[in-house]
């Protein structure tokens, strides 16, 4: 590594111009980025992570201006660099991968062809062999069925699919800088781990920089050499990753490292110190009634594929895609169950048949003793056991109609599915549930665009629970959280269950997250389940090969032991006694 840097910022100070006036964004931000460095950027939402990395690439929103400072790649002075400059470096020299890669694709054009796109543009391919090109690029990101994938648009593939499209475009011209926003955001463990590991895999082999941008501290412990910490636009640290996790300088880095979820802490060990409820162990959980509350016996479904041009000339039709198949679980009541595995093994499909937005192939969903697979869904869009039984998304900034307020969200099961009552009986049910999730009063007549990710996902959950359901679905609840947030809303999601009796069924690609929220675990490979027992027993000595392959992909900022799947003594001794 020469002492030339590849991407030098000095003193940055980035500002937007709002109707409240200007807000400084980054403010006297100074790093390196060496050749074939990899830099962390971790901070929580709101420190100015990713305008950094937008400044850099010069791709501002229109309010956006860069005040002060100088940003100079390879030599050349960004800041005077002309738009047709910027457009022949982006994509050939320096290349980003965005946490929304569904705004990032176009939704009208095929994802085979968009690959195609940069590689034509750059003059990295011919005529002739762009398109073998693109598909061993979605091969290099382990999509499955690449050649068939090329064809596909965005809006068919899953969300998980789309942000591996997203990086084979990014790395489709072999760029000498690399910047990857929260990469890996909706992606499982394994395909996680083997995307970063590809990302790692081509830096060292091009001598590439990547300058990684996320929330996920242990991604950066395991993929990045130096890391820099964030804080309301200012740099609070920088070291390198080791020394960085060994021995914190800054509080603020200290806090971030505290509220990750890891193999030897507790739900509360989590929260921040000084926090009323830290050292504090959860309520019990309700005792569980002798009859399950939820059985799933048989489950299956499948989908018809899509018949190909000559599928279609000569009338065959593709044999049925099982997404899942004969699956069989109970959930008790006030119990916590995590559902893991990778994108496409079934677990949403599983929860959106148990909600009735899915009608099963075949099995039986009984819940509460009755069957209710065989109720139509329209019938069951109104009936009483709707509302005992919720879901809180993952996207929550999707699942909230952009024109209600948060009252009006909240308030919005009450007055489709609960008892009618006067106005002011629902206004005061929902200024209780923002007591119950600690959402301010001042934020319940704000729209979703003017919260933050943390106060949309307690939006979420306090519709969900507006109707005292038995049952709540928790499809990934966290995902997209900063560990602080991550780590009030899990001990609330705890609270709320012993308080009121709920049972869970946790859907999730974080097993750290699983570890501290769930008693039993299941988990699910290509529509089958190959394993489930308690937690501690499931993901401290896993039985199936599957499942110790899903936990040695998790990203940690603790040492590992040697053995495939183990967890250090001290976890293991944690999680017996939760």
């Amino acid at each position: 590594m020469n002492d030339i840097p590849l991407l030098q910022i000095d003193d940055l100070a980035v500002t937007f111009e709002t109707r409240g006036g200007t807000v400084e964004a980054v403010r006297d931000v100074s790093f390196r980025l060496q050749k074939g460095e990899a830099l962390g950027i971790v901070g929580e939402s709101g420190s100015g992570k990713s305008v950094t990395s937008y400044a850099a690439m010069k791709i501002l929103d229109r309010n956006g201006t860069v005040a002060s400072g100088s940003i100079t790649f390879g030599g050349m002075d960004l800041g005077t660099a002309s738009e047709a400059a910027m457009s022949d470096l982006r994509g050939r020299e320096m290349s980003m991968i965005f946490q929304d890669p569904r705004s990032a694709l176009n939704p009208i054009r095929t994802v085979g062809r968009q690959i195609e796109d940069v590689l034509l543009r750059h003059s990295q391919a011919t005529r002739h062999d762009v398109r073998a090109k693109a598909v061993e690029m979605l091969r290099k990101v382990r999509i499955a069925r690449p050649e068939e994938r090329y064809h596909a648009y965005p809006f068919e593939l899953s969300g998980g699919m789309c942000q591996r499209v997203v990086i084979a475009i990014a790395l489709a011209c072999d760029p000498q800088l690399l910047i990857a926003d929260e990469p890996t955001t909706g992606l499982d463990v394994t395909t996680q781990k083997a995307v970063m590991d590809l990302a790692d895999e081509l830096r060292r082999q091009s001598n590439l920089s990547m300058l990684l941008i996320t929330h996920d501290l242990g991604l950066a412990a395991t993929y990045c050499d130096r890391i820099v910490v964030m804080e309301k636009g200012r740099i609070v640290e920088t070291a390198p990753a080791r020394s960085l996790f060994d021995d914190p300088q800054h509080p603020y880095t200290r806090r971030l490292i505290a509220a990750m979820p890891r193999r030897t802490a507790g739900l509360r060990d989590l929260l921040p110190t000084g926090d009323a409820e830290r050292g504090t162990a959860p309520a019990a959980w309700p005792a569980t009634a002798a009859r399950p509350l939820l059985e799933i016996s048989g489950l299956t479904k499948t989908f018809a594929k899509k018949r190909g041009l000559p599928g279609r000339l000569l009338g065959k039709a593709e044999p049925p895609a099982p997404a899942v198949d004969d699956i069989s679980f109970t959930l008790d009541r006030g119990e916590s169950l995590g559902l893991v595995g990778e994108s496409g093994c079934g677990k949403s499909t599983t929860s959106s048949m148990i909600m009735r937005l899915l009608d099963p192939t075949a099995g039986e969903i009984v819940f509460d003793g009755e069957r209710i697979d065989q109720i139509p869904r329209a019938s069951f869009a109104r009936s009483p056991l709707r509302a005992r039984m919720q879901m809180v998304f993952q996207d929550h900034t999707a699942s909230l109609n952009p024109r209600f307020t948060a009252r009006r969200s909240i308030a919005d099961p009450i007055l489709r599915l609960g008892r009618r009552g006067d106005g002011r009986s629902v206004d005061d049910r929902v200024a209780e549930l923002a007591d119950r999730v600690s959402l301010p009063q001042a934020l319940l007549d704000r729209f979703p665009h003017q919260l933050s990710g943390g106060q949309k996902a307690r939006v979420g959950i306090a519709r969900a629970i507006a109707l005292s359901p038995d049952l709540l679905i928790l499809d990934e609840p966290t995902a997209a959280l900063d560990v602080s947030v991550q780590a009030v809303v899990l001990n609330l999601l705890a609270d709320l269950r012993a308080e009121m009796g709920l049972s869970y069924l946790f859907i999730s690609h974080d097993l750290e997250v699983v570890r501290l929220l769930c008693d039993r675990v299941i988990v699910m490979r290509g529509g089958v389940i190959v394993e489930e027992g308690a937690t501690t027993e499931v993901l401290t000595d896993p039985k199936d090969a599957y499942t110790r392959e899903l936990i040695d992909a998790i990203p940690t900022i603790e040492p590992r032991d040697p053995r495939p799947g183990a967890a250090p003594a001290a976890a293991a001794a944690a999680l017996a006694a939760r």
